[in-house]
């Protein structure tokens, strides 16, 4: 006889992997994501140098409707994309350069700024899970040391029950 199987649980990750051939797709990738997200999400981005987290925030600014180009906010921390229209602002962070987890980002006020805001966090892992259980972990991965290979392996994974029941499969299109 057959254990019964487990019931539901919510808060169980779901996850998706894509492979994405160029940069222009992995722009594309960001508008498709676009559509899924709304105000109060964390998004983490998470590769290599070089992997297309930038390029895939760029797409996902274009597809939320944002003002201002979507560039790598490395050297100033995070930047602030205000709507065009009616939909939430994009806080994008690059925390590469931040050692410490939470307590060292607290001057950037992301928990302030997630209820309104889409916050996409790049090189965010131990260092923004104190801002919600309730996340979009995105790995892009790539061929170290092969500059010539456009293909990346992307993981997206919704953790929390904001995530559960969310199609995934969208993004795949």
């Amino acid at each position: 006889m057959e254990a019964p199987a487990a019931p539901y649980d919510p808060a169980d990750p779901v996850s998706l992997e894509i492979i994405v051939n160029s940069p222009e797709l992995m722009r594309e990738l960001g508008r498709r994501l676009a559509k899924l997200l709304r105000a109060g999400d964390l998004v983490m981005l998470s590769g290599e140098l070089g992997a297309g987290k930038t390029t895939l925030t760029r797409g996902l600014g274009e597809g939320l409707g944002v003002r201002g180009a979507v560039t790598s906010p490395t050297f100033v921390i995070a930047r602030v994309h205000p709507s065009l229209g009616d939909g939430p602002p994009l806080v994008h962070v690059d925390a590469y350069r931040l050692g410490g987890g939470l307590d060292e980002m607290e001057d950037l006020d992301l928990d302030v700024s997630l209820p309104e805001s889409v916050v996409v966090v790049e090189w965010g892992e131990g260092k923004v899970e104190e801002l919600t259980e309730e996340r979009l972990q995105v790995r892009i991965h790539r061929a170290v040391g092969d500059t010539t290979d456009e293909v990346r392996h992307v993981t997206v994974t919704g953790l929390g029950a904001r995530w559960a029941s969310a199609d995934l499969s969208a993004l795949a299109a």
